[in-house]
């Protein structure tokens, strides 16, 4: 836990909030989302949401903790303390390598390049 985050939690239980909302989020497809919102107590971690949310019972294939969590589009460790009102995201595996991708595409533009020329 970072001090800034340890101060949060600490002005938080201070103020008299010991539970917070926060929701977790997961894509299957680019055209399905599966969102959740949930309490937790103040200090909980991703993990934490993650366990609680019933992800693992909705998509038990998913191998969440490879693939990686994020809050916000920022990538995150799963012991990471969230905060109220954030947003934990499960992402997705890769469905390709961006190495062979950008050679295929690499290939292509030549193929493309010397076909024009040939014209």
């Amino acid at each position: 836990m970072s001090n800034l985050e340890a101060a949060s939690s600490k002005a938080l239980l201070a103020a008299g909030v010991s539970d917070i909302s926060v929701s977790v989020v997961y894509a299957p497809s680019a055209q399905e989302v599966w969102c959740t919102t949930i309490k937790l107590p103040n200090g909980a971690s991703a993990r934490d949401a993650i366990m609680q949310s019933g992800f693992m019972q909705r998509f038990p294939a998913v191998d969440w903790v490879s693939a990686g969590v994020g809050r916000f589009g920022q990538r995150c460790l799963p012991e990471s303390v969230l905060e109220e009102g954030d947003r934990v995201e499960i992402y997705r595996p890769l469905s390709f390598d961006p190495k062979e991708s950008r050679r295929r595409r690499a290939l292509h533009r030549r193929q493309q390049a010397k076909g024009a020329s040939h014209e």
